[in-house]
């Protein structure tokens, strides 16, 4: 009987692992491109060595220190948490150190700028205007009990699980941009904020802790603001940390139209420290 279900959990196992190609080399087709000195665009293809467990990232640091030190490129963690190294991946937004080699299919990487953002050198992009959208739907818990002005006052809310489990999906963006990337309605609108910035709108929006939910929805109920989402689903669909921006952008839009009711009560705090 054990061993009956052992084999199924095998089987389980083997019918959910991504497929994986083994291969000794792959051949890397960056994208290579300079707008301030006005070259002309590009593609470099350059062959490396790979193993098993070798993600782009690793590919492309490979080329950079054995083949070409000219390849611009942006990393820092190389463990999908700063999300520095979002890039298109034959054609895909991913993260480049949370991509393995093995998982992509032919002998040859296409690698490509995000797309959506204004394009600086080779596969590196500028995020000014997306950390703009994100610091005006003021990403942060706005509750005067909150401000510390008077560390002997020192405290904490008190939150419930279900307080918490309405926002905690969506507070584990990293800001890699790859849902901003692949948003059709940002490519043909730059006032719109993006599924990032709106996702965290509601974000906190829905958190127990703020007091500024009204300001924070007059920011975003715009003709340019949420009512520009076409509910496309791509931004969900290429989330690395599982976050649905598309349902944050929902969510929140039913609260606008008043399907849903904010029942939220702000939270409490807990009894303040004494000083002995």
């Amino acid at each position: 009987m054990i061993d009956l279900i052992i084999e199924k959990i095998e089987k389980m196992e083997k019918k959910h692992q991504k497929k994986e190609t083994v291969r000794s080399s792959v051949v890397l087709k960056v994208y290579r491109a300079n707008r301030r000195a006005r070259e002309s665009a590009h593609y470099d293809s350059i062959e490396v060595p790979v193993e098993r467990w070798t993600t782009v990232l690793d590919a492309l640091l490979y080329a950079k220190a054995y083949k070409d030190s000219s390849i611009g490129i942006r990393y820092s963690c190389r463990m999908a948490s700063c999300g520095s190294c979002g890039m298109k991946i034959n054609g895909i937004p991913r993260l480049a150190c949370y991509t393995k080699v093995s998982e992509l299919e032919g002998s040859t990487i296409t690698v490509e700028p995000l797309t959506n953002f204004p394009h600086m050198r080779d596969l590196v992009t500028d995020f000014s205007q997306f950390f703009a959208h994100h610091r005006d739907v003021q990403p942060y818990i706005q509750n005067e009990e909150a401000d510390i002005k008077d560390k002997a006052k020192l405290s904490e809310f008190m939150q419930t699980p279900e307080d918490l489990d309405k926002f905690l999906q969506f507070s584990y963006c990293i800001k890699c941009g790859l849902c901003y990337s692949a948003c059709p309605t940002v490519a043909t609108d730059t006032k719109f904020p993006g599924p990032q910035a709106l996702s965290q709108a509601y974000r906190y929006f829905i958190d127990n802790r703020d007091a500024g939910g009204k300001e924070r929805i007059n920011i975003v109920d715009d003709r340019h603001g949420i009512w520009r989402c076409h509910f496309a689903g791509s931004c969900s669909s290429v989330c690395p940390k599982g976050v649905d921006p598309a349902l944050g952008i929902q969510l929140l839009r039913g609260h606008l139209l008043g399907f849903s009711k904010n029942e939220k009560k702000v939270a409490d705090l807990q009894e303040r420290l004494k000083k002995d």
